[in-house]
């Protein structure tokens, strides 16, 4: 049986394919050092966990990042097809998270970044924008083997640039390039209002579900030709009223229904009708699903699908896992330090971020494979009620299995007290 460390290192090593044999050896220990570096990740700090005897130029691993010779691209193949090959997604159908966000960077000349609205820091009221990297990500929706919240583990990225392809350009091509890793596989794809008109790209093998604006403008298919009609055909029926005042005017029609939010299941009021939403969509029907909450705490929400073939409570629940993207960013950029490489060249930032991505991506799918519903972590006397892991606990899992590797692979046979031995390998597993 391969142990965890060992799981880890061949994870690592079935990227092979993305880099030449001096890429590889700096990528494994790059990744690693990612992993274990304690603080901020810049790339000097992590060369003193990854190389603290000197054994490479200290240059070489920031030209692994800004000029190497090795594929981004086949790096997510890699990890992707890894994913669903371990974390048995036997399904036909995946799930798919898309979103952008902004890696924040300082500095006179940061390759790739831009000032874009700093969606953390903006109200309703006022927009703050920052320099940084903004970035496309596509996530693949995994349900853990402990249940509750999906994961969303990265699958894909591209960064954005003023005056280059618009996100919408940029989402289609991940796509359309997973659609190819995949061919035997459909895809459910979720995305806020934002990214609401890829509905209308003809992606491949995959339907789209995401908001729709309240002030939509809405249409009846155009009536059938009659026989020898002069014209050019018509592309749009009746005019519909808007959702808002659909969901205002309907009084019948109503389904109570159980939806899975996250992990839980809810109680809420469903009413889906199909409709031509011209401006997104002007070749097919979308399904329209107005939410409402039988307590009228919450307003409602406006949600549709081009798959119109699913129930209403499916299409609320499937949007409400996409939240499972915002779990990401929140832990690639605080607990993985996404942001703090100081890398400004060349493909140097784009790189650096991506790579924040893809072992967020990897430490999951080593959890999931090596610790499966095991409880990985200590219950403390003020969270008692606990029962299933952060990733926190998933990195400091593997922080505790790569540290205890490193100290007592190469000691002597005088064993250290056990004791003693666990004190420090906790506190190097939560260091921070």
């Amino acid at each position: 049986m391969i142990g965890a460390a060992e799981t880890w290192n061949l994870l690592l090593s079935c990227a092979s394919t993305a880099f030449t044999q001096p890429s590889l050896a700096l990528f494994r220990d790059l990744a690693t050092a990612w992993v274990l570096c304690p603080g901020r990740r810049t790339v000097t700090r992590m060369i003193r966990v990854a190389d603290p005897q000197g054994r490479r130029a200290h240059d070489s691993y920031h030209r692994f990042l800004r000029a190497g010779a090795w594929s981004m691209t086949t790096l997510w193949r890699v990890i992707a097809l890894r994913m669903v090959a371990t974390l048995s997604l036997n399904s036909r159908v995946l799930r798919l998270d898309l979103d952008d966000t902004l890696f924040h960077k300082s500095g006179r000349k940061v390759e790739g970044a831009g000032n874009f609205r700093d969606a953390v820091r903006s109200t309703g009221q006022r927009v703050v924008y920052a320099l940084g990297l903004n970035l496309v990500v596509l996530t693949l929706r995994v349900t853990a083997p402990w249940g509750g919240e999906p994961l969303g583990l990265p699958i894909n990225l591209r960064l954005y640039r003023k005056g280059g392809p618009s996100h919408l350009d940029l989402a289609k091509a991940m796509i359309q390039e997973v659609s190819i890793w995949f061919p035997d596989k459909r895809f459910d794809l979720a995305c806020d209002g934002a990214y609401a008109s890829l509905a209308g790209r003809a992606l491949p093998r995959t339907h789209v579900t995401s908001r729709m604006r309240r002030d939509a403008a809405l249409y009846e298919l155009p009536a059938q030709r009659k026989k020898g009609q002069r014209g050019r055909p018509a592309k749009k029926g009746r005019r519909l009223p808007t959702p808002e005042r659909i969901a205002l005017n309907t009084r019948k029609g109503w389904l109570r229904a159980v939806v899975d939010v996250r992990g839980k299941s809810v109680e809420r009021l469903l009413l889906c009708r199909s409709v031509l939403w011209y401006q997104v969509c002007p070749n097919n029907l979308v399904l329209l699903v107005i939410v409402r909450d039988p307590a009228g705490i919450q307003h409602d929400d406006f949600f549709f699908t081009t798959d119109l073939t699913v129930t209403g409570s499916s299409v609320a629940g499937h949007y409400a896992g996409r939240w499972s993207i915002e779990d990401t960013y929140r832990n690639v950029k605080q607990f993985l330090g996404g942001e703090d490489p100081q890398s400004w060249k060349a493909q140097g930032p784009e790189r650096a971020a991506a790579l924040s991505f893809w072992i967020y991506a990897a430490i999951w799918t080593w959890y999931i494979t090596t610790q499966g519903t095991k409880q990985s972590w200590n219950v403390l006397p003020w969270y008692t009620t606990k029962r299933t892991p952060s990733f926190a606990d998933a990195l400091a899992s593997l922080r505790s299995t790569l540290w205890h590797q490193r100290l007592f692979n190469g000691s002597d046979s005088k064993p250290l007290p056990q004791k003693s031995a666990a004190v420090l390998i906790d506190i190097l597993a939560r260091a921070a």
